[in-house]
């Protein structure tokens, strides 16, 4: 059986969803289970629901949720077999019903909570399982829907909340493998779950690759297809370089440090399960079926191509931090990081000195508290510098190459390098340049790497 996960992008409208029934159709003689996002930008209009509703505007409130039940009726009546007319009417009813007690249930709270963001935010999912399930019908496959919530469980972390995997595997394999067949299609949502107590969760933005990757692992399946809006994995960002070429075939480790620097297709937590398991993973478009993809596997075959792809990540902030009276003292990292950590703000890269270190971060919601902490102690001082950009080289051949960084910072000889930093893996060399400078980094870079490629990796 194979896992086929497809984005918001790939189910904005009726004729995306004809597209993806067609695909699912084609496929169905491989045992087809199919995790879906919400349709096109429906988590936001959602969200944005709940966050009026909290406001106090119940009118607008309401208006927005009329519009929202608008939409999913007018595509779903487009693609839904007739004699499940009735059925899509009830399914719209029901759900639209809870949702608008839930809507004026905000109004009352005045607040919106981890807990009701989760239970707002699942109705993306929960529409576009039933939604995409017709399509599929309706392009000649049996297909059966699965409640997502019956089956993942997760942690009590609302709106980011981890899978509990011995629980989440036994009801995968009691319930829905049970389902899957040859001819015939199994649909779930993605990114939504319940905990063990059966209260709403959600796997956080991104959630429906992991949930794909997860179904995967636990079912043994051969395959993990991501559907989206792209050819696959490509060099560096299209928008910035034309001349970007798609990636044939990636290592899982090279995957990983793409999606953790910013690489659009992927989301960092996405493969975890599927590496784990050795299941192979394939970023598809589902605008151009026919493309093959970019392959993503526990090992790839030599090349002559040291580098794969050049990721960045915009809006960095670096934040220097100039020890004063702990100078060279034993614990002066620790105890910044630990205020890093008391207030819950990760950390990309970091660089030390006898008295300094220089950390980047791309969520800076509470950097002042963190700031004003370190400095009240007065065990340093401390500066931020907005508007940054991490850029980051990867490849498997980094490691076994000599002279890529000169390569690297004699193309960029007249640009100022804020930080740099050769990944524990060798598999990248990240560097902190000036968002102003950003385009030019990376257009630099692909001419300087990417002038010949190797055509049994690159498309």
């Amino acid at each position: 059986m194979i896992v086929m996960k497809f984005g918001g992008t790939s189910l904005e409208d009726a004729a995306a969803l004809e597209r993806i029934a067609a695909i699912v159709a084609s496929r169905a003689k491989r045992s087809p289970l199919v995790v879906v996002s919400a349709m096109g930008k429906t988590t936001d209009r959602l969200l944005e629901i709940g966050r009026t509703a909290a406001g106090g505007d119940r009118t607008r409130a309401l208006e927005l949720l009329d519009e929202l039940r608008a939409y999913h009726v007018e595509q779903a009546r487009a693609v839904a077999p007739a004699k499940d007319l009735n059925a899509l009417k009830e399914f719209f009813d029901e759900h639209f019903q809870e949702l608008d007690a839930l809507v004026k249930g905000l109004v009352v709270m005045g607040e919106l909570t981890p807990r009701s963001i989760d239970a707002i935010s699942s109705f993306g999912e929960r529409l576009s399982s039933y939604v995409v399930t017709l399509a599929i019908r309706s392009a000649g496959v049996i297909a059966e829907r699965v409640d997502s919530r019956e089956v993942i469980v997760t942690t009590d972390a609302h709106t980011a909340a981890e899978p509990v995997t011995e629980e989440t595997e036994r009801r995968l394999q009691t319930t829905v493998a049970p389902l899957v067949g040859e001819g015939r299609a199994v649909i779930m949502g993605g990114f939504v779950a319940s905990t063990l107590k059966g209260v709403t969760s959600t796997l956080g933005r991104g959630g429906s690759d992991y949930t794909a990757s997860l179904v995967g692992a636990a079912l043994d399946a051969e395959e993990v297809e991501i559907w989206t809006d792209v050819d696959g994995v490509m060099t560096a960002d299209p928008s910035l370089v034309k001349e970007a070429h798609r990636i044939r075939v990636l290592s899982f480790a090279e995957a990983s440090e793409l999606a953790y620097f910013g690489a659009r297709v992927l989301h960092p937590s996405t493969m975890r399960p599927a590496v784990e398991k050795e299941i192979p993973i394939r970023v598809l478009n589902s605008r151009r079926p026919e493309t093959e993809g970019t392959l993503i596997v526990e090992e790839t075959p030599e090349s002559s191509s040291v580098v794969k792809s050049i990721a960045y990540k915009e809006n960095i902030t670096v934040v220097d931090i100039r020890s004063t009276r702990m100078l060279m003292a034993h614990g002066f990292l620790a105890h910044v990081f630990n205020v890093f950590e008391k207030y819950e703000t990760a950390v990309d890269m970091v660089t030390t000195s006898e008295v300094s270190v220089s950390m980047t971060v791309d969520k800076p919601g509470r950097l002042a508290e963190i700031i004003r902490e370190i400095e009240e102690q007065q065990v340093a001082e401390v500066s931020r510098r907005n508007g940054q950009a991490i850029v980051c080289v990867v490849g498997e051949g980094i490691r076994h190459t000599d002279g890529i960084s000169a390569r690297i910072f004699t193309a960029l000889e007249d640009i100022h390098i804020a930080m740099i930093s050769l990944g524990a893996s060798r598999l990248n060399v990240s560097f902190v340049v000036d968002e102003n400078d950003l385009d030019e980094v990376v257009r630099r870079l692909h001419g300087e790497f990417f002038a010949d490629v190797d055509p049994a990796v690159f498309g």
